[in-house]
């Protein structure tokens, strides 16, 4: 199953949310969220749209933020989540340019006889 693949009509979102089905409308209408719809104008909300959903509940209830600084951190969010991805990918290729160096030295103290253990 996909997190994006739209399963939750409003009243199930709702209540897995615990929030009115009102209160989900206006978040759509307010950009946070935007739900598929079936051809008879059901919404239907994702694993990724109710994990979204979950964040601007507990920014609003928890941390007080008006709807203006939702969409703030809404935005932020998604920017640091590229930017770990990016992070995340430098770390992997640089493991692996290190472990390359690193086996091509073993491999240097090999031929000349040495152990790759340091002596103390």
């Amino acid at each position: 199953m996909r997190r994006s693949e739209p399963l939750y009509v409003i009243s199930v979102a709702a209540r897995l949310l615990e929030l009115h089905p009102q209160t989900l409308r206006k978040y759509e209408r307010e950009g946070f969220v935007t739900p598929s719809r079936t051809r008879g104008n059901l919404r239907l909300y994702s694993a990724e749209d109710l994990e979204r959903l979950r964040q601007v509940k507990y920014l609003v209830e928890e941390r007080g933020v008006n709807l203006a600084g939702v969409q703030l951190a809404l935005s932020l969010t998604q920017q640091l989540r590229r930017l770990r991805e990016r992070c995340l990918a430098i770390s992997e290729q640089y493991d692996r340019i290190f472990d390359s160096v690193v086996a091509d030295i073993d491999a240097m103290l090999n031929l000349l006889g040495a152990s790759s253990e340091t002596e103390s």
